[in-house]
């Protein structure tokens, strides 16, 4: 199956997805309540930073800078984008976007420690 059109979905999904169930595993028991305005908060940046990257992508594959292997990919373009290409930059700037209100939770929790 790895030298399949499924190959790039297979792998993409199989490392990202596990990282981003246990950031928000950890999100929502940090924020508790808020979790769900931390995520209206985080979340449409990240789409908006995929969505620029896709079209960044677009611009360079249109005009020959890269291109990808055939039979590598299920074959559905938006654009002259692979599908795969368009999840992998939407969800890298989720797991990003994820990370820093992780982090900043962390930096919250340090300050809170260090003030007892």
């Amino acid at each position: 199956m790895m030298d399949t059109k499924w190959a790039y979905l297979i792998h993409l999904l199989g490392w990202t997805l596990p990282v981003i169930a246990f950031q928000l595993v950890v999100l929502v028991r940090h924020y508790k309540e808020r979790s769900g305005a931390v995520l209206k908060a985080v979340l449409p940046p990240a789409f908006i930073m995929g969505l620029y990257l896709s079209i960044a992508d677009h611009l360079a594959i249109s005009t020959g800078i890269w291109n990808f292997g055939e039979g590598k990919h299920l074959g559905v373009y938006l654009g002259v984008v692979p599908l795969e290409e368009v999840v992998f930059f939407l969800i890298t700037s989720v797991l990003v976007s994820l990370g820093l209100a992780l982090f900043t939770g962390l930096v919250s929790l340090l300050g809170e420690a260090r003030a007892s």
